[in-house]
């Protein structure tokens, strides 16, 4: 799928889907469900949808089922809204890619030692601790004006 065409087709797949799944579809099985991405193979004529569903696998794999069993109207969606000589056979794979960044960092947080927090001159404090931020000061050359300060605008 290295082909300019074959990524912009995955794209509009991809986008039209997803409005599909998010305002059409009405399977009471298919909740919580985002589509992460889409391949497309060379000659356009199927298409694989990586979808990510929240909640535990017995949802995860109703909501597949639900999406699998609603292949052939999303399919007529997409033909009603590209135009493509095919309209590409769609199949639905569960993507892990979320499940297993949450894993990761579970992993890393039992492995590393905990972060301690920046000294003074270090700079302004980590994003993951916002209590920091408010208390850091930038440098006396970067003080910024109050904002009661600002000179009128000249149209009023």
């Amino acid at each position: 799928m290295s082909s300019r065409r074959a990524l912009k087709t995955a794209e509009a797949v991809r986008e039209v889907v997803s409005m599909a799944i998010l305002t059409e579809l009405g399977d009471p099985r298919i909740r919580d469900v985002t589509v992460t991405y889409v391949e497309v193979s060379s000659d356009l004529r199927h298409a694989k949808v990586h979808v990510s569903i929240m909640g535990n696998e017995t949802q995860q794999e109703l909501g597949l089922r639900g999406l699998q069993s609603a292949a052939g109207y999303l399919q007529s969606r997409i033909a009603d809204r590209l135009e493509l000589r095919f309209t590409p056979k769609l199949a639905f794979v569960l993507d892990q890619g979320v499940k297993r960044s949450i894993e990761v960092a579970k992993i890393l947080r039992r492995v590393l030692p905990p972060e301690e927090p920046p000294a003074a001159d270090e700079g302004p404090a980590a994003e993951g601790d916002p209590g920091q931020a408010d208390t850091a000061e930038p440098p006396d050359d970067q003080q910024a004006a109050p904002p009661e300060a600002e000179p009128p605008d000249p149209g009023q």
